[in-house]
This record gives structure tokens, sequence and C-alpha cells, in this order.
């Protein structure tokens, strides 16, 4: 992998994790057209009847819809050949609904690992690890 590659690929990564932290799903829409596989493996806890990138609009949608004020920070980035990783902290208050729960007004707090391999400067694959069991606690859907 050039330099030129590495630098492309985190540019791409830099544009994607901004527009997730827009709180805008038009901004968010139009970034995974842009820098997305239409036909993107997406392997995360996530069900969805869609594939690709319309899977990935979709968990924005949803996501987007629960926690309007939904931040995600980067804790950490790390790029390696045709791979970038991210640490984050995802914030949010819950204002909609979301797996089932109705809107509860509590803020939630939770950490999660992404892995972007990126094609041609577009992002082909992406693996995730989210810690759905604090997030749920802290919504009360959950004790112990």
């Amino acid at each position: 992998m050039t330099t030129t590659e590495k630098a492309r690929n985190l540019a791409a990564f830099t544009r994607f994790h901004e527009a997730t932290g827009s709180g805008s799903f038009e901004v968010v829409a139009t970034m995974i057209d842009e820098v997305v596989e239409p036909d993107v493996v997406f392997h995360a806890p996530v069900p969805m009847d869609a594939t690709g990138a319309e899977a990935l609009k979709q968990v924005w949608t949803v996501l987007l819809r629960a926690f309007p004020d939904l931040r995600v920070e980067a804790e950490d980035v790390l790029a390696d050949g045709d791979k970038v990783v991210c640490r984050n902290i995802v914030t949010g208050t819950h204002r909609g609904e979301f797996r089932g729960l109705p809107a509860t007004g509590k803020t939630v707090s939770y950490g999660e690992i992404f892995i972007f391999r990126f094609a041609g400067g577009r992002i082909a694959e992406i693996w995730g690890v989210v810690d759905v069991l604090t997030q749920l606690r802290q919504l009360g859907a959950l004790t112990g």
C-alpha cells in the first residue's frame, strides 16, 4: 500500500466519521453514497433486512431517530494497509423508539470499535463491536 493510498483511506474515514457526528441523516446518507461501496459487507450485530450501503443507511436512520443528539468521539484511530480501526465513545439522549423501547429521556455513553477495509479509496467492508449490554443497561432495559 502506498502512502497516497493510505492518505486517501484516512481522508475517506475522516469524511465518514465527521458525517456520523453531524446529527443529520441527509449528511450521513450523502457521505455513504460518496465513500462506501454500494455492496459493502457489513459485519455487525444489527438486524436488518437490507444489505450493503442500504443496511448502513438503515442503521443510521434507526440511531438518529432514537438518539437525535448522537455523538461519536474517536478515542483512537489506527491505519495499517487497507484498514482503518477506530475506537469510539458514543453518547446520546434516548428521544425515540430503540430496539422496542419507547423513548426514556435517558442518556447513554458506551464504547465501540470498528474496522473499515478500503478498496479504491472507498469503504468495502466493515466489522463492528458495540457495547450493547452497557447501552441497554443505561436505558433501563436490563438490570444487573
